[in-house]
């Protein structure tokens, strides 16, 4: 009975998301139908949650008659790896997507940012989307189909992704990635409407926000797991679906970016909706290269080929339609206010070129493999390849960044904020010459880099300082200290780990050590433990310091009888500022294991740099969530020329 009722809550959304796309879309011409878009959008979300909640009480009972439960679940599995197992698969995350979507809709239906017209038109947008989806679901991926007979047992989940990493990480990601049809619902509403002024984009705006922080938290969460949990001992591979969700940031980055100028001084308003759309679109290619089949991964669910040309429909009718509505009004978009080459403005501009170059060496090295693949022809395009072209260009990008505060808008002083930037500058140097002087070995790429963190970081140093000296404590005027900060810590942690990680792979026997970096490893054998599904291999290393034990370690290799499938447990201590990473490798035989050990520098910056980016990002959503419920009255405070 579960899944007729999900199976029907579904198909109730459905028919509301109609409603909501066509009343939406004729609000423009009838107040009426804007409310009836309103309740349309409140009523979908109800019914889309009823069927998720009943998809996940499928998945807690073990219901064995619904395909989806049978094919991802086991009886074995503990509680939160059965919900969370809900979205580890194809048609339970595509459902969690249209949570995501629906729950946005909501959103827009209860804020009614940006007047009635604009906000019926971006709900008949979100409207047309929610149809879309759900009829991917219903036709292609129906998470309530029914197996008779039912099976005693399930298959269980891929145990890479029993992992609390899944509560948190896809979560996170789909609210960022759909977050972001908001953003381009609102922009096509302006085109729709032909009000492009600065309303539509401060309407977006506490949307974009949302999504952006989404993205980086899911980005930086995804990140962690990989590390943890697959032993390589590395935080990013630049696999096809990382890049995927990667390149969705640097055009929400460059947005939040260009729509602050389009709200202040109203410049860049056809590239701000251009960006708008570019988001979104990026998010439904990466949708694509989950779902179609085209790449093997971890992240990908879907080998259908119907699955993939129906998201490639859906695909191109959405990039094309927002991209042929933009060329009808193109015509009648009033230009942007004028700047002067020193102003404020123009540093937006040089921050959004370097977004979008990077957002491009990234597309090409992800897209043209697979495109060459299609053809007969197979290349791999690694990590040696976005070094060489995306690093350089973040370089320049963060060496230009600290420069936009301190202008003023329309036309600045750069003399003048170039004084201000001084500290900052020896702040730089001084980040230069100790790497130079105390990092072994040597590098000059490792001192420029820790010279633009330095910089960068030294440049919100002071901004605090002259805001406590000033005694202003907004909120949300700390949004750019904060994000920018977070983004200097970050290089700090990747240039540390990819420059100086020592690693080392030894075969050892109990009793036996292994030298890794600075630290001494003792390995004191191996003993299978046994865990609620699954039988492990734990290790017990001692670290060693002059002969003392300082410090324990336990890896494990853990073997899933109902999927047939091991995994590797790594351990991990960290000081803060140094991770000591172990994983178990094979079993040669007599007590002897492999045993592949890390030192990585300055890996815990790399997340720490994350989480102060995503605190920058709430600082300047606190600043609107103010404005619009504490005080509408006034110029909301996230539009200071500090804010993100």
């Amino acid at each position: 009975m579960t899944g007729e009722i999900g199976q029907l809550a579904l198909c109730l959304a459905l028919a509301l998301a109609c409603v909501q796309a066509a009343a939406g879309l004729w609000g423009l011409k009838d107040e009426r139908a804007a409310g009836v878009a309103s309740g349309a959008a409140l009523g979908m979300f109800v019914f889309v949650a009823l069927s998720f909640g009943a998809l996940v009480v499928g998945f807690v009972t073990s219901d064995f008659s619904i395909a989806d439960v049978a094919n991802n679940s086991h009886t074995l599995k503990p509680l939160i790896y059965k919900i969370t197992g809900v979205w580890g698969n194809h048609e339970g995350s595509m459902l969690l997507w249209v949570l995501v979507l629906s729950v946005y809709g909501a959103g827009i239906a209860f804020l009614k940012r940006g007047g009635l017209r604009l906000t019926s038109a971006a709900l008949g947008v979100q409207g047309l989307l929610a149809v879309a989806f759900i009829l991917f679901i219903l036709l292609t991926s129906n998470p309530f189909a029914r197996l008779d007979p039912m099976p005693f047992e399930g298959l269980g989940l891929n145990p890479l992704l029993q992992d609390p990493g899944l509560a948190f990480h896809p979560p996170t990601l789909y609210t960022g990635y759909v977050g972001l049809s908001a953003t381009f619902a609102y922009a096509a509403a302006a085109l729709l409407t032909g009000d492009v002024d600065r309303a539509w984009a401060r309407a977006a705006r506490p949307f974009m926000l949302i999504a952006w922080i989404a993205l980086t938290l899911g980005i930086a969460g995804g990140s962690w797991w990989a590390y943890y949990d697959l032993g390589w001992g590395g935080f990013w591979f630049w696999d096809p679906v990382e890049n995927a969700s990667l390149m969705p940031w640097l055009v929400a980055t460059a947005l939040l970016h260009s729509a602050l100028a389009t709200e202040r001084t109203g410049a860049f308003r056809t590239w701000t909706l251009l960006l708008s759309i570019m988001a979104f679109s990026l998010s439904l290619i990466g949708t694509f290269l989950v779902r179609s089949g085209v790449i093997t991964s971890v992240h990908a669910f879907a080998s259908d080929p119907k699955r993939g040309v129906f998201i490639l429909l859906i695909l191109s009718v959405a990039i094309l339609g927002a991209l042929a509505l933009f060329a009808w009004r193109a015509p009648k978009l009033e230009s942007g206010t004028a700047f002067e080459p020193t102003s404020r403005e123009t540093t937006l501009l040089v921050n959004n070129i370097f977004l979008v170059t990077a957002l491009g060496v990234v597309f090409v090295g992800t897209i043209y493999p697979i495109i060459l693949s299609a053809f007969g022809t197979r290349l791999s395009v690694g990590a040696p390849y976005f070094q060489l072209f995306f690093a350089p260009i973040f370089i320049a990008l963060m060496i230009v960044l600290p420069f936009g505060p301190r202008l003023a808008w329309r036309r600045g002083d750069l003399l003048a904020a170039f004084r201000t930037l001084l500290p900052a500058l020896g702040v730089a140097a001084v980040a230069g010459v100790i790497v130079l002087a105390a990092a072994s070995p040597r590098t000059l790429v490792g001192a420029g880099a820790f010279a633009v963190a330095g910089w960068v970081i030294g440049a919100s140093a002071v901004d605090l300082v002259a805001r406590v000296r000033a005694r202003t404590f907004a909120i949300a005027g700390f949004a750019a200290v904060l994000a920018h900060a977070g983004l200097g810590i970050t290089l700090m942690g990747v240039a540390g780990t990819n420059l100086w990680r020592s690693e080392a792979l030894e075969v050892l026997a109990p009793g036996e050590t292994m030298t890794v970096g600075r630290y001494t490893l003792r390995f004191d054998g191996v003993k299978g433990v046994a865990g609620p599904n699954y039988q492990a291999a734990h290790a017990d290393i001692d670290i060693l310091k002059d002969g003392a034990v300082t410090g324990h370690l336990a890896p494990e290799r853990r073997m899933y009888p109902a999927e047939g499938q091991e995994t590797v447990q790594t351990a991990i201590r960290t000081t803060g500022l140094e991770d000591l990473y172990v994983a178990l490798g094979d079993d040669r035989g007599q007590g002897r294991w492999t045993l592949r050990a890390y030192v990585n520098p300055l890996a815990p910056l790399i997340w720490l740099g994350a989480g102060v980016m995503a605190l920058g990002g709430l600082a300047s959503l606190w600043g609107r969530v103010r404005a619009m419920f504490f005080a509408q009255d006034k110029e909301p405070a996230a539009l200071a020329p500090e804010a993100v």
